[in-house]
């Protein structure tokens, strides 16, 4: 085959060739060796750089029936197996070792190890199988599995009066808000360190040039925690939280009310007879609190409210409007941040806002609150309680001692 033909051919493929597919390309070799006629595979071969059983391949494509399908580029059964077909049993025991259906099994392999796909396909290779990290994960998401990690949902044994007593709360929260009379939500936040710790959370600064803080978590014996209790008013979206430095004791969650009432609430709602307080179960404002109660007893006297208590029942904590309304806000402003000092905490509280309105004011209480303090029988049995007929351990009402 002369030369002259053979560099049409080669030109003739160069300008084909990018719009060409692999099965195109054999078919144009195969005319193009079917017109050379003698010799024509080798030298198509040459002038396309293509290799000569491709030629050969299309060549011999030209003449099979004109009905098979045309989108189709290689045969059918054509190119390198899956892993799972080369590999019949190894989604089986890739399922084995994440099903949760064998969890507890002591005899399964990585029970006690994180199931990263690093440990996955390294135990899979142990079984005998050829399977990269990468192809594990792959392998994962086509059984269904995705990353997850653990969500709080699991509330422990709920008490039969659960729904029950949230119904009761909703109909006081309405009844008082409906009178026009103050509704707050109360709670104890998260103890936090004082001083230069690291803080969860990421904020902007130059690149390179990171906060830098502590690297032990040890209390500092001077600057302690923060205690920040605060008071959340419903109606009003408005929120009052005094930064303790001693310990979380009910006198100084009712202190903490008594200043919202006196910078806040007093003006909010200057003809108010009766509070709401809804409340955990537990902690400084716990149901079974007496100092809690004997604190609100001074409070109903000092202010002349009726204060009437709703707790939430057991282990459901986190309906408390104050944690979904207030804290995580305040959480979300300090985010990244080291609280080097109480008054920073006390500014980061009060800067927090929201796009709905949320307004907080913050103070901070340089109070010394007695740990153990236990009202005497005489104080106990002075107190105006009047316990609601449905659960008078949670529900009840303080009223004003005569003077």
């Amino acid at each position: 085959m002369d030369t002259k033909c053979e560099d049409v051919v080669r030109d003739r493929f160069r300008f084909l060739s990018p719009w060409l597919n692999e099965r195109l390309q054999r078919l144009w070799a195969g005319a193009e060796a079917k017109v050379l006629g003698w010799g024509g595979i080798r030298t198509v071969a040459r002038a396309s750089g293509l290799a000569v059983n491709t030629v050969q391949r299309g060549y011999a494509e030209l003449t099979e029936s004109a009905d098979s399908d045309p989108q189709r580029i290689r045969r059918e059964g054509g190119g390198r197996k899956t892993l799972t077909e080369s590999q019949p049993k190894l989604l089986a025991s890739l399922e084995s070792l994440v099903s949760p259906v064998t969890r507890g099994d002591p005899m399964r392999p990585l029970l006690w190890t994180c199931k990263s796909v690093r440990h996955l396909s390294d135990e899979l290779v142990k079984q005998g199988y050829s399977i990269s990290a990468a192809k594990t994960a792959q392998l994962l998401h086509d059984l269904g599995y995705s990353l997850q990690s653990h969500r709080k949902r699991d509330e422990g044994k709920g008490h039969p009066d659960r729904d029950a007593q949230f119904g009761h709360i909703n109909e006081q929260v309405l009844a008082f808000q409906g009178a026009g009379q103050p509704v707050i939500s109360v709670d104890t936040k998260k103890k936090e360190l004082v001083g230069k710790y690291r803080n969860s959370g990421r904020e902007w600064h130059p690149q390179g040039a990171p906060e830098e803080v502590k690297v032990y978590d040890f209390v500092d014996k001077e600057l302690g925690r923060a205690i920040p209790y605060g008071v959340y008013d419903l109606g009003r979206n408005e929120g009052w939280v005094s930064v303790g430095c001693d310990h979380d004791t009910s006198e100084f969650a009712v202190e903490t009310i008594r200043r919202w009432w006196k910078m806040m609430g007093r003006t909010q709602y200057p003809q108010a007879s009766r509070l709401l307080i809804t409340a955990d179960g537990g902690g400084s404002n716990s149901s079974r609190g007496r100092l809690w109660k004997w604190s609100l007893q001074q409070l109903s006297n000092q202010t002349g409210l009726a204060v009437s208590v709703c707790h939430f029942p057991p282990a459901t904590s986190k309906w408390n409007k104050i944690e979904h309304r207030m804290f995580c806000h305040i959480t979300q402003n300090w985010r990244g941040k080291a609280l080097v000092s109480h008054e920073v905490i006390v500014d980061l509280i009060a800067s927090t806002t929201t796009k709905k309105g949320l307004r907080i004011k913050a103070q901070r209480d340089k109070g010394h609150y007695e740990k153990g303090k236990i009202p005497s029988k005489k104080e106990l049995a002075s107190l105006r309680l009047i316990r609601n007929e449905f659960h008078g351990d949670w529900n009840y009402s303080i009223h004003p001692q005569q003077p």
